[in-house]
């Protein structure tokens, strides 16, 4: 898949774990595993918005495009 989920890049850089991550966003530890490695397959608007709220950040800075061809 050529989106690149850079959630644990933005966590380090704000220095947040997981588990308060998602205490903010109140999502699912699972859920935010789920999308921090990558293998989510889609994205609620409402869920990026409340991660970019968390994290004070943009959604380009979380969601990445490359293309491999």
């Amino acid at each position: 898949m050529p989106i690149i989920v850079n959630l644990d890049v933005m966590m380090a850089k704000r220095k947040i774990s997981l588990n308060e991550l998602s205490e903010r966003v109140d999502l699912t530890l699972s859920n935010l595993s789920i999308l921090k490695t990558g293998k989510a397959k889609a994205i609620r608007f409402s869920t990026l918005e409340s991660i970019c709220k968390a994290l004070d950040c943009q959604p380009g800075d979380i969601l990445e495009y490359a293309d491999r061809s």
